[in-house]
């Protein structure tokens, strides 16, 4: 499977990561707004709450997903995590993966697909996602026969590939269960229960 390089990806992204044997992380593609590349979605006490991660401005009009810079204004890594916190505080299992999460928000980072795959890698070993990953060393044109293509597949403005299941959100009571989040939501909410919720059906 070829997938883009996403920030803190929904749980569509890794249901396919579950899924194949290989993934190819395309990073040779052009930067584009409004996507997950730099957003992800979590659930708050009022409900769904979009994290964006501020860039620089690229110096020309194509600028590839492995050039992009985080933008250091904003002191936007202060609020991401204290938007976590204050979503997930509650969960079951935030406070076990507390100390794994904390120090990508406390450290500077420089480019974003570098912070987004140390991210995955956490998530993948934290649930049990063992597919063996690779990057694009050129843009992927030509997909082969024996591969899937969800680069632009996975995104905020188009519908979901996954229904996903219901599971446990500790505000479900108050918003009703809100689909198609961050894993993290899983992760806080289920533990190492997660990846039971990973083997979903494709729609």
């Amino acid at each position: 499977m070829i997938v883009n390089s996403l920030y803190l990806a929904p749980i569509e992204y890794y249901s396919t990561l579950f899924r194949a044997e290989q993934a190819v992380i395309e990073i040779h593609d052009n930067y584009q707004k409004q996507s997950y590349r730099n957003r992800c979605m979590i659930a708050g006490a009022n409900g769904a709450i979009s994290l964006s991660i501020p860039i620089e401005k690229p110096s020309t009009a194509k600028c590839k997903m492995k050039d992009i810079r985080i933008s250091e204004h904003g002191n936007w890594q202060h609020l991401h995590w204290n938007a976590i916190i204050s979503a997930y505080n509650s969960t079951p299992f935030f406070e076990y993966y507390e100390d794994d999460f904390r120090p990508f928000y406390e450290k500077k980072q420089s480019f974003l697909h570098d912070f987004n795959e140390e991210l995955r890698q956490l998530i993948c070993r934290l649930i049990g996602i063992q597919t063996l990953v690779s990057y694009s060393e050129t843009y992927i044109q030509t997909i082969p026969d024996t591969a899937s293509d969800f680069r632009e597949i996975i995104h905020p403005k188009k519908p979901s590939i996954v229904d996903t299941p219901v599971y446990y959100q500790v505000f479900a009571e108050k918003n009703g269960f809100i689909p198609h989040l961050s894993i993290i939501d899983l992760l806080f909410n289920m533990g190492n229960e997660s990846r039971f919720c990973l083997n979903c059906d494709f729609e």
